[in-house]
């Protein structure tokens, strides 16, 4: 019986720090579609930080799970689960499978002008041109034209795999022109942990922003 009651504390002592860690810490999400690839796959499992932005800020270039608040994105419907499953979601033992949870890419920050495109098909961020290694092959920044200026807090947002990617682009004839309030993010991906095979980096790339001027 003693010996019971000691794997049943240990079992609880594991449930709450897994619990502490998923609320405060790290987080698992699911990616479900291909509008992230190649730096994302689908059926990828990936770690978030969530000390981002609120500890740490978010940066050009990093790779962020936002909470889709305005069903822009995900309205769909989620993975099934049980009630099992949702229950290890729920202590952080299991990825989020939720729909209304959305993966992109930062292109812009409060008060950046973002614009499509230069004269060689390159983004460019307060005038500075973008060459990006991350993107789909064979995909180009951006089939269609746009000027914006991000609203002070808040973040601008692309999918590594353009040409399937319905983000910022498809909002930007809207009041805040498609950004995504800070508020709204979730943290930054830190590692995909599965499959094995896609065991690597969470996908955040700032080397090609490093130029950009300030606002």
């Amino acid at each position: 019986m003693s010996f019971l009651i000691e794997i049943a504390t240990i079992l609880v002592f594991a449930l709450v720090i897994s619990f502490v860690v998923k609320t405060f810490f790290f987080r698992a999400f699911y990616i479900p579609s291909e509008s992230m690839e190649p730096t994302l796959e689908v059926d990828d499992r990936i770690i978030v930080n969530l000390l981002a932005p609120e500890v740490m800020e978010v940066q050009r270039g990093d790779v962020v799970v936002f909470e889709d608040t305005r069903a822009w994105w995900g309205a769909g419907s989620g993975v099934p689960t049980n009630a099992f499953q949702d229950a290890m979601i729920f202590v952080g033992l299991m990825p989020d499978t939720s729909s209304h949870f959305v993966v992109k890419r930062v292109v812009g920050l409060g008060g950046d002008e973002v614009e499509c495109c230069d004269d060689s098909g390159r983004i460019l961020v307060n005038g500075e041109p973008i060459d990006e290694p991350y993107i789909f092959p064979g995909n180009v920044p951006s089939e269609g034209e746009f000027s914006v200026t991000v609203p002070e807090d808040s973040v601008w947002l692309l999918g590594d795999h353009r040409g399937n990617s319905a983000d910022s682009r498809s909002h930007v004839d809207e009041p805040d022109m498609g950004a995504v309030p800070l508020e709204d993010v979730i943290g930054r991906s830190s590692a995909v942990i599965w499959p094995f095979e896609n065991f690597g980096g969470g996908g955040t790339e700032r080397d090609p922003f490093e130029a950009v001027p300030a606002p």
